[in-house]
């Protein structure tokens, strides 16, 4: 009994030291390594100097890539632009990525490194060369932390970091452009939404926004760029069909499409249909340019089902404290105006502007509280619009304010209505009016009651 307890304990000991073998040795990875000095699998590879790829990802797409004119593009299976991003990804780990661990300088089998069909191919050649190097790819290593790799011609197995996988693992999607709709942001001056039956359209003039439908007044030029922009990087998730019928069209919701988007540019225009829900949070998408059927994210479809309030300027006034040269308060029927001078004090070099009350009597006022006025006054917005003025109280203002800036060049005019607690706001010629926070009108009128003493 004793000689089989010690046969038993020697064999435990023989497997133990055989799996450290198996796994410190001669299959340990390039975290036992470190010491030592890591050679580049394409050393002295420059990610410029790369002109054409082949990359076989492990879903068995193929795709070519070419460079021309210092631009890439795809050239099979489809021709199109290439995402930039992407390549340049590929192309400089090319050129960086570290041999961590010799494995075998001449394996009988490739099999068991997963390297007798690789699961990842990249091919690439530089300008003047005659053929394509290669990088491929198998399996990972015990620990997961490693991928077995071998270049070219040669046998040698060795490990690279497993995080490359994300970088050369990449389809012909991954690899397209994949840009929803095609339009020179900068020539922009036009938009026009549909959505839920309503339309809301918009026209540049000059450096400047105006909605011109459901209602005609100014636009917040921070909401109309930022529509702009949005479209302008929206990205397809995936390509549902690359040459869509009537019966796609139908199936998918873009015969009558949800939502609507066209982008005057210059003598040209953009349209973009979304159509009914996909899969993942996404809905079925076509830029009317061209046959494809696309997904994006829904997250674009509820952005364009805001209505014209989201694009009306927000901002009450246009004139900003430091710019401000003239203001005149209007209540109960009496005027208080102030105006902007040059500082003659002591403290002009400090302090070269100043504020004076010019009506109804002259006299210098508090630098504080004036400014504190003039940035509550210039930072108002509307949180919400009205379509009417019907009880808001701007029958009867509150408060009216007259302020010149920008040396005179320019001028404004805003009235202000009380309806309860609420407070409204209007500019001459704008529809309704626009609901504002009544603690900042409030303060104001304490302000002006401060300086009017």
């Amino acid at each position: 009994m004793r000689g089989l307890r010690s046969t038993i304990a020697l064999v435990v000991v023989l497997v133990g030291l055989g799996a450290y073998i198996y796994f410190v040795t001669w299959k340990k990875t390039d975290t036992d390594s470190t010491a030592s000095k890591q050679e580049k699998v394409f050393a002295g590879l420059q990610a410029d100097k790369i002109d054409e790829l082949r990359i076989t990802s492990e879903k068995g797409d193929v795709t070519t890539l070419k460079k021309e004119n210092g631009a890439w593009q795809l050239t099979s299976p489809i021709a199109t632009k290439a995402d930039e991003t992407e390549v340049s990804g590929i192309t400089t780990n090319l050129g960086t990525v570290d041999i961590t661990r010799v494995i075998d300088e001449n394996p009988a089998s490739l099999k068991e490194f997963g390297l007798d069909k690789p699961h990842v191919e990249v091919d690439f050649k530089r300008a003047g060369d005659k053929d394509f190097q290669k990088l491929f790819i198998g399996e990972k290593s015990p620990t997961g932390a490693s991928l077995y790799a071998r270049r070219n011609d040669d046998k040698k197995v060795f490990l690279i970091p497993a995080f490359q996988e994300n970088t050369f693992n990449r389809s012909t999607f991954d690899l397209r452009e994949k840009t929803l709709v095609k339009f020179d942001r900068d020539k922009v001056d036009g938009v026009e939404i549909t959505a839920d039956g309503k339309t809301v359209a918009i026209a540049k003039e000059g450096s400047d926004w105006k909605l011109t439908k459901p209602l005609q007044t100014k636009a917040d030029f921070g909401a109309v760029e930022g529509l702009v922009g949005r479209l302008g990087t929206a990205q397809m998730k995936s390509i549902v069909t690359m040459d869509a019928s009537a019966a796609d069209l139908k199936k998918y919701g873009l015969d009558k499409p949800q939502e609507t988007v066209t982008l005057d540019v210059g003598s040209a225009r953009a349209t973009l249909q979304l159509g009914s829900k996909a899969e993942d949070n996404t809905v079925y998408a076509r830029d009317t340019s061209r046959p494809m059927v696309m997904t994006v994210e829904s997250a674009l479809a509820d952005d364009l089902k805001k209505g014209a309030d989201e694009y009306r300027r927000k901002d009450i006034f246009e004139f900003r404290p430091f710019n401000a040269t003239h203001i005149e308060f209007t209540r109960n029927g009496q005027t208080v105006a102030f105006d902007k001078v040059k500082n003659t004090g002591k403290d002009a070099q400090t302090n070269p502007d100043m504020w004076k009350r010019v009506s109804p009597s002259a006299k210098d006022v508090s630098k504080d509280t004036m400014d504190s006025m003039l940035s509550r006054l210039s930072n108002m917005r509307a949180s919400s619009f009205v379509d009417s003025t019907a009880n808001t109280g701007l029958d009867k203002p509150a408060l009216s304010v007259f302020v010149k800036f920008e040396d005179g060049k320019k001028e404004e005019r805003v009235s202000f209505g009380q309806h309860g607690s609420d407070v409204f706001a209007q500019r001459p010629g704008d529809p309704g009016a626009a609901k504002v926070d009544a603690t900042d009108f409030n303060e104001t009128i304490k302000s002006l009651d401060e300086l009017s003493k």
